[in-house]
């Protein structure tokens, strides 16, 4: 089985991003959106109009400080290689315990529908909580190009960070 990261996230987090489980690379580099190919990171930046690091403590403080948290919906599962469709044997994170521990999340944005998806099915919507799908950082979405990619977390992400 493999094993998600814990939630990146403070006590002033509101925005909540969710993936559907950690890559291989990611999982390899036991960092969140490890894999070079992934958008995320650049996406990130490139929102809060800040050069592109590959330090993770600076891409974790970058989260940190616009209080965005991330996390994945699933904390295990089986899954040769990095794709969603190979998931088998999901088991999801406990959000119960998530919300009680962290009262101040307002707004969840899946980064693909399979995260979406799989939060439906295990977890739920709240009332409470604003949610929306953004499009997925990963290579493998060539639905829309990067700067469609951008514009897009940017106009839904933006006006909520304080």
């Amino acid at each position: 089985m493999k094993k998600a990261f814990p939630p990146l996230i403070n006590m002033h987090s509101e925005i909540l991003i969710l993936g559907t489980m950690p890559g291989e690379k990611s999982l390899e580099l036991n960092e969140y959106y490890g894999n070079r190919g992934n958008q995320f990171w650049k996406i990130v930046f490139t929102m809060f109009d800040t050069p592109l690091s590959h330090n993770y403590n600076e891409k974790k403080e970058i989260l940190i400080n616009h209080n965005i948290a991330l996390w994945d919906v699933l904390a295990l599962c089986e899954r040769i290689g990095s794709l969603d469709s190979k998931i088998l044997n999901e088991v999801p994170n406990n959000f119960d315990e998530f919300y009680k521990m962290h009262p101040n999340i307002r707004y969840v944005f899946f980064s693909s529908k399979n995260a979406a998806a799989y939060y439906d099915k295990y977890i739920g919507r709240r009332e409470n909580i604003y949610y929306d799908i953004l499009p997925s950082p990963s290579g493998a979405n060539a639905t829309k190009s990067y700067l469609e990619k951008l514009e897009i977390w940017k106009e839904k992400i933006l006006p909520l960070v304080k």
